[in-house]
């Protein structure tokens, strides 16, 4: 399917740069042997990653090395190096152009600290796990020892760390509101988005002689700037009204009204001349939003004053949209953060040509044998598609990726299962995934194309599927029943996560996925159970998942199968009360469910549930000093709470809950009945309670209820009502 909103020029229509005469490399280096090898004397453009390299189309810095490479130019990557000084900066000398810096595929803070900011000591895009190959803000320390190696040499930042710092934020690490990472890294260019198209727009305008400072009007990126750009127009953000309403675009065709039947100064028909016709040229009217930029709050106002927060939140919401997104302006200081609108969204070939390049979807040989848990996992699954219309509030994919869905072509998609088939190692026959940030949005699209490149609504499908929104999944299981039939495959499992409310709209969809696409066990995202906090997520209902469950069941039941549904909870979210858990508690307990893995809130940058968490300010209505306040769990021990909840089961857990229902006065939830949630006080803690004497004095054993850790028990699946299993396979994605 074509795009409604396209780019004025395509991705691939730039002449290639000299350099293109040595072609493809089997890698791109990441030494001055391999380039040697190549016979460069120099790379053009040094990429800087905190992830190991891996040419794999599910790794950014492999997609953005690749482009560049097609488009000519020689491009070397620095991955994971020693940032404590300038040395591993400099191994492949200096680039002509510039160096392209990112954390790479996760925040680094996210990559490095759990949700109750503990530290963790693994990393799954490390050789072997390893923890602490990359330094906290990873974007800011890498883009300074950039500069200390070759202060003259540009850096352009991005990725998903750059992506979500664009401008200002709350920080949920150092609990407070900090400047755009463009300011902090001291980078001259920063990329926001997915970036391909602003990425080459640049490096060949960069390559042709161009000064960055010079390059300010380029979708998709951020500058600073001493002041607005001269020919754009400004309007205070205060004045700009809520989400969802269309700005009206005046009709060039209207006329001035023909007086008011007064003819006292028409001539009378004696006199009169015959008219000639007259042709009227309709004239070229602006858009309201071409050239008119937004001027928010300032840092140092929003940092200060949490209603300001969030109104700069929601409006910087509101201006996603790349068919009618308005530029932003912030002022930092004596300087400004200049964003402008979000870059135009690939094509269908444009995105069939990137995942076309020459990858060779394994680590670089650097590596040896090292296993890098994030490649075992991706190493036999396919991204279908990109974007995400869902807006959930807890979720960064449509501030990175955007609200645009854009899918590849099955012909693209059928291409790549038979090269996994043929050419990686350890092929078994089973795609462990066809899929992107969710399942089945493949292809689906607004149905109205002025809708589509004028609408400002944050979700398609919240808090009902807006009437425009394509729901026909016909596209994706046409794909997935040509895919199965290839020759040497046994299997195609769907392992993302699959947005049900969508799913319930196609019926047809849920059979094809519960007779042949499930391995036992499908993931889906219910979130919470209470209106509450469903409000706050911008997600659907629990009306909506019982749906979903009466024909996965059925169909399940149909092929002959026991499939069982693997549901996530989130603990701690923005408007959730004590009691909200507490209800969703009672409900796992009554369905049977005993999760082994649970996610607390995480409030990562730039989310719109991060800005309610910060503020206590409802920022998904018109904010105002009357808004709605919305109550957060914060705080160790409150969120371990209830985090706790969710794990009732836990013996671990059962003083910390029994204490909290005494407090609630919900005592008749304590006992060993069905009806009750945890047991009565044991002997032991009882034992482990009370007073001991110890050297003539008196002393209390520590508390081990409230705050505790828990500990998920592993590889250990329990059992619901209707026979559904809960495995624990590893950490869920934390950065959502």
């Amino acid at each position: 399917m074509q795009a409604t909103i396209k780019a004025e020029r395509g991705l691939f229509s730039y002449p290639k740069y000299w350099a293109h005469c040595y072609g493809s490399a089997p890698f791109l280096p990441m030494s001055r042997a391999e380039m040697d090898e190549l016979g460069w004397d120099s790379c053009d453009i040094i990429l800087v990653t905190g992830d190991a390299y891996v040419d794999h189309p599910s790794f950014g810095m492999a997609i953005i090395g690749r482009l560049l490479e097609a488009h000519g130019f020689r491009v070397g990557i620095i991955a994971q190096p020693d940032w404590t000084n300038k040395n591993d900066f400099m191994k492949l000398g200096k680039p002509n152009l510039y160096y392209g810096v990112t954390a790479g595929n996760m925040d680094s803070m996210i990559n490095r600290y759990t949700a109750d900011k503990k530290l963790r000591h693994d990393d799954a895009y490390t050789p072997n796990n390893e923890g602490g190959k990359r330094p906290d803000r990873a974007v800011t320390v890498y883009s300074q020892r950039c500069r200390e190696a070759y202060k003259d040499v540009p850096i352009i930042i991005g990725g998903i760390e750059a992506s979500l710092r664009r401008i200002a934020h709350y920080d949920y690490w150092s609990e407070k509101v900090r400047r755009s990472v463009l300011f902090d890294a001291k980078a001259d260019l920063l990329m926001f988005g997915n970036a391909e198209r602003p990425l080459i727009e640049v490096t060949h305008r960069l390559a042709a002689g161009e000064n960055i400072a010079d390059i300010t009007d380029v979708r998709g990126t951020a500058i600073i700037v001493k002041q607005a750009l001269p020919e754009w127009q400004g309007v205070d953000s205060t004045s700009l009204d809520r989400p969802g309403k269309i700005d009206p675009i005046p009709s060039p065709y209207i006329m001035e009204p023909d007086c008011d039947g007064n003819n006292e100064n028409k001539p009378d028909a004696e006199t009169a001349v015959e008219a000639k016709p007259i042709v009227i040229q309709p004239a070229e009217r602006r858009k309201p939003w071409e050239n008119v930029y937004v001027k928010l709050p300032a840092f140092e106002v929003v940092r200060d004053n949490k209603i300001l927060y969030a109104h700069a939140n929601r409006i910087l919401h509101q201006e996603t949209n790349p068919g009618c997104a308005r530029a932003l302006l912030q002022r930092h200081g004596d300087r400004h953060i200049w964003i402008n609108p979000p870059a135009m969204p690939l094509e269908t070939e444009e995105m069939d040509a990137v995942f076309d390049l020459p990858y060779q979807r394994v680590p670089h040989p650097a590596y040896g044998k090292a296993k890098i848990p994030a490649y075992d996992m991706i190493r036999f699954s396919i991204n279908i598609m990109r974007g995400c219309f869902g807006g959930c509030t807890f979720c960064s994919i449509t501030e990175h990726e955007g609200r645009i869905i854009q899918s590849r072509s099955e012909d693209s998609i059928i291409r790549e299962i038979e090269q996994i088939r043929d050419t990686v190692p350890g092929f078994t026959g089973v795609i462990s995934d066809l899929g992107g940030p969710t399942a089945n949005m493949y292809r689906l699209r607004c149905k109205s194309p002025k809708a589509e490149a004028t609408c400002r609504r944050p979700s398609c499908v919240y808090p009902s599927i807006c009437a425009h929104m394509d729901t026909d999944h016909t596209p994706t299981i046409n794909l997935y029943r040509r895919a199965r039939e290839l020759p040497g495959i046994k299997k195609i499992l769907i392992a993302s996560g699959v947005r049900y409310d969508l799913a319930i709209e196609d019926p047809e969809y849920v059979k094809e996925l519960a007779l042949h696409h499930v391995g036992g066990y499908l993931k889906i995202a219910p979130e919470h159970t209470e209106d509450g906090p469903l409000s706050k997520m911008m997600k659907p209902g629990m009306g909506t998942y019982y749906r979903f469950k009466e024909l996965f069941d059925k169909y399940s039941e149909e092929a002959g199968k026991q499939q069982y549904l693997i549901p996530y909870f989130i603990a701690s979210h923005p408007g959730t009360s004590d009691e909200d858990m507490l209800a969703l508690a009672i409900w796992l307990k009554e369905n049977r469910f005993k999760l082994d893995q649970v996610q607390n809130f995480y409030p990562s940058p730039m989310a719109t549930a991060t800005t309610l968490y910060h503020t206590e300010v409802n920022s998904l209505r018109k904010v105002s000093k009357d808004s709605e306040t919305v109550t957060s769990a914060k705080g160790e021990i409150h969120r371990r709470l209830h985090k706790a909840m969710l794990r009732y089961h836990d013996p671990k857990n059962f003083a910390q809950i029994r204490q909290a229902l005494i407090k609630m006065g919900r005592e008749d939830l304590i006992g060993r009945g069905p009806q009750h949630l945890v047991p009565p006080e044991s002997a032991d803690e009882k034992r482990q309670r009370a007073p001991k004497a110890r050297g003539g004095e008196r002393a209390m054993t520590k508390h081990t209820g409230f705050g505790k850790t828990n500990r998920p028990v592993k590889n250990r699946p329990t059992q619901n009502s209707s026979g559904s299993t809960r495995p624990n396979k590893g950490k869920r994605n934390e950065s959502r």
